[in-house]
């Protein structure tokens, strides 16, 4: 036991010091590699079979929200963001503060969502200074045929943990982000992939 132990730390110190390391822990650092394949998986394949696992049902979802109503996760979360406001509405910077992007990535959604006829853009009733964003028949048909989305799944689920399983939960997710030198990305709390824009 105490050689298989000494391999995994061995292991582990070398992959570590790679240019790549997601790389090298994925093909080179398995449990063979290590000489642990006696005492079942290694943590650290199960844990990049994990992240995988993450980004492959974000990936199917996407393919299977557009193919069904033909918009982008973050298309269809504008959308839901504003069927959830009073009246079906939202202002610009409304919308940009709760998915945390810019006001142009803003613009460029909801020109993408009026041009398709799910959202119009109106003249607010307290401020005729600025813009409303309101919901369509369209568009609210578009929210409430939309598939599960699975980013709504996540939510349910965190919801339903005790206050410090979702500390625990966020604190690890961080700390991912952090390992793969993401912890920086400007990101917005939308569960997709690649950079949000009009689509």
């Amino acid at each position: 036991m105490l050689n298989a132990n000494l391999a995994r730390y061995s292991c582990f110190s070398i992959q570590s010091m790679a240019e790549s390391p997601l790389i090298v822990e994925a093909s080179a650092c398995t449990a063979y590699d290590c000489g642990m394949s006696e005492i079942g998986p290694d943590r650290l394949d199960a844990s990049l079979i994990a992240l995988r696992r993450i980004l492959r049902a974000t990936e199917i979802y996407a393919r299977k929200l557009a193919a069904s109503v033909g918009m982008t996760s973050s298309q269809l979360r504008v959308l839901q963001i504003i069927a959830g406001k009073p009246g079906a509405s939202a202002k610009p910077k409304e919308l940009a503060t709760q998915m945390r992007l810019s006001q142009g990535t803003i613009t460029a959604l909801v020109d993408k969502l009026q041009a398709q006829g799910q959202v119009v853009r109106v003249r607010s009733e307290t401020d005729r200074r600025q813009t409303d964003v309101t919901l369509t028949p369209a568009g609210r048909a578009t929210v409430d045929n939309a598939p599960d989305a699975l980013q709504q799944r996540y939510v349910n689920a965190f919801l339903k943990l005790e206050d410090w399983e979702q500390a625990q939960l966020v604190a690890s997710l961080e700390r991912v982000a952090a390992m793969l030198d993401a912890d920086a990305i400007d990101a917005s709390p939308v569960l997709t992939v690649g950079d949000i824009h009009a689509g």
